[in-house]
């Protein structure tokens, strides 16, 4: 009973003679949240909203006042924010969700300290070197929280580190190749997440994290073998495009075993996105375009139809 939906229960009510009593009963227990998941779901709202407002409010202050205040007092408000919010992480006894909160408004304040610190001794630090201070810095709590969020916050993080790099250490690496290796991130961390999702039950991965990573690697893969098609010959697109064939066929296979439409969806676009650019490669008269529009309606029509038939198999 627990995977019940409301149409399931609208199906059973209308060809039988299941009472309104028991109805109401089975939408209540299954399908209605009750007043505890509503409080829960309010406090946890409110104290994420409440951290996240507090953060910004500390970065615009600092921008606001920045020529009227003392550096160590910029300094020292930071330095105390984040060790009064490790302090009460450690000796409060709340729930293990507002912890996670909390450190992950820690964790954001890490760098704005840095980015102050440098803004008054003008350190001469490049962006690539802030960012990836900014991404050491966390790994710890980051690994020890497990908190989605902050998961996000971390491979964000890891991303922009990635693209400074390329534009201001390694300047020789080609637009493929940045975009072969943010796709091999976030696949790494995609893959993963999502194995320890099916051995260990315990640990707790929530969908929208999962689909974001996804979303992150397809759109990655799209704009890597689109960018390939249109430019000269690289190893490293031969490599992307191994790559994204051998992760979409699997990603198939996984949305087809556990019923998870978003990932089938996603990859069906992407393909949808490299044909035409493929077909765009070939030429690009007005014939092609043409051709291009009805292939982008057909194609993306049968998607649609496909995904339907696949979601009203799996719910009966």
């Amino acid at each position: 009973m627990k995977d019940i939906e409301r149409e399931d229960i609208q199906i059973i009510a209308k060809h039988s003679n299941w009472s309104e009593k028991s109805i109401q009963n089975i939408l209540s227990t299954h399908i209605y949240h009750d007043k505890t998941a509503w409080q829960k779901f309010l406090r946890l709202f409110f104290i994420s909203l409440g951290v996240g407002f507090t953060t910004a409010g500390i970065i615009f202050f600092f921008a606001y006042n920045w020529a009227s205040l003392h550096k160590f007092f910029k300094l020292g408000l930071l330095e105390v924010g984040i060790i009064v919010t490790t302090l009460v992480l450690l000796i409060a006894k709340i729930s293990l969700d507002i912890k996670n909160i909390l450190l992950t408004g820690a964790s954001i304040l890490v760098g704005v300290l840095f980015a102050v610190f440098g803004q008054i001794y003008q350190t001469g630090a490049t962006a690539y070197a802030f960012f990836l201070g900014w991404t050491l810095s966390i790994a710890i709590w980051v690994l020890i929280s497990n908190f989605a969020p902050l998961w996000l916050v971390f491979i964000t993080l890891i991303n922009t580190t990635t693209v400074l790099y390329s534009e201001q250490v390694a300047q020789n690496w080609s637009e493929v190749f940045v975009l072969a290796l943010l796709f091999c991130i976030n696949a790494v961390f995609l893959i993963g997440f999502l194995y320890l999702k099916n051995i260990n039950t315990k640990i707790k991965v929530p969908s929208w994290f999962t689909n974001l990573l996804a979303l992150a690697v397809v759109f990655f893969s799209t704009i890597g073998i689109t960018t390939g098609i249109f430019g000269r010959s690289q190893e490293a697109f031969w490599v992307l495009l191994l790559l994204t064939s051998a992760l979409y066929a699997i990603g198939i296979r996984y949305g087809l075993k556990h019923k998870e439409v978003f990932n089938l969806s996603v990859i069906a676009f992407s393909c949808i996105i490299i044909s035409c650019a493929l077909l765009i490669k070939i030429t690009s008269d007005e014939g092609m375009i043409f051709f291009i529009g009805l292939f982008v309606i057909a194609s993306v029509s049968i998607v649609i139809k496909t995904l339907v038939e696949l979601q009203k198999k799996w719910k009966n």
